[in-house]
């Protein structure tokens, strides 16, 4: 197992260098960077020193953007920080050229129903934009966020989504199931692994695969 180590966004960006260099002991058990909290007032550009450092020592980069912030959040975490996956992301869909981006280039967004709406970013789960993006193209998965703050795990926020959305079919939860493994920073044969067991499974049900 490996942990991706979240800095605080709210908190300075020397603050999060500190808290990058004071993991260096345990440096073996990260494989990842990632910044979380209040997007209001923390854009990505104030962690780009950060960045930079986490890239040089080999860490893969991640960053919550397009959850309360604005789409443009979302674009100047990939082209300022090199986020290679985003958290949340779901205001990029405020703007049509940064979807197909996302699509073209296989970005994956970690998009948490049931945080989503406790958080307010939709009002219910039937408003929430997560369909529009998976039939655009975009690489979206269902993730958890903070079960014990947000009410569910994983199995909790796809029943919660898909009860809402009946829109989705077999074929579309195999897509999210399928970006979810693809989108991994696990080694490549055993992302191609886990892809072969779902495949299979999905198989042995008879379902649909799209």
């Amino acid at each position: 197992m490996a942990y991706i180590l979240s800095v605080l966004r709210h908190l300075s960006e020397d603050d999060g260098i500190a808290t990058l260099q004071a993991a260096q002991p345990w440096a073996q058990h990260f494989i990842g960077l990632g910044l979380d909290s209040s997007e209001r007032g923390n854009p990505p550009e104030k962690f780009a020193r950060l960045y930079a450092q986490a890239r040089a020592q080999g860490l893969r980069l991640v960053a919550h953007a397009g959850e309360e912030g604005p789409a443009a959040y979302v674009r100047d975490a990939l082209d300022l920080l090199g986020a290679e996956r985003i958290d949340h992301g779901v205001h990029a869909a405020d703007d049509t050229a940064l979807v197909r981006r996302l699509a073209a280039e296989g970005i994956a967004l970690t998009v948490c129903p049931l945080s989503n709406v406790k958080l307010c970013v939709f009002p219910d789960m039937a408003a929430h934009n997560l369909p529009a993006l998976l039939h655009a193209g975009v690489r979206v998965m269902v993730n958890s966020d903070d079960p014990a703050y947000f009410g569910g795990y994983v199995n909790a926020n796809y029943q919660v989504l898909l009860a809402a959305h009946p829109e989705l079919d077999s074929g579309d939860a195999y897509r999210l199931l399928r970006n979810s493994l693809k989108a991994s920073f696990a080694p490549a044969g055993q992302i191609a692994a886990w892809v072969g067991k779902l495949d299979a499974h999905w198989r042995a049900q008879g379902l649909d695969a799209g």
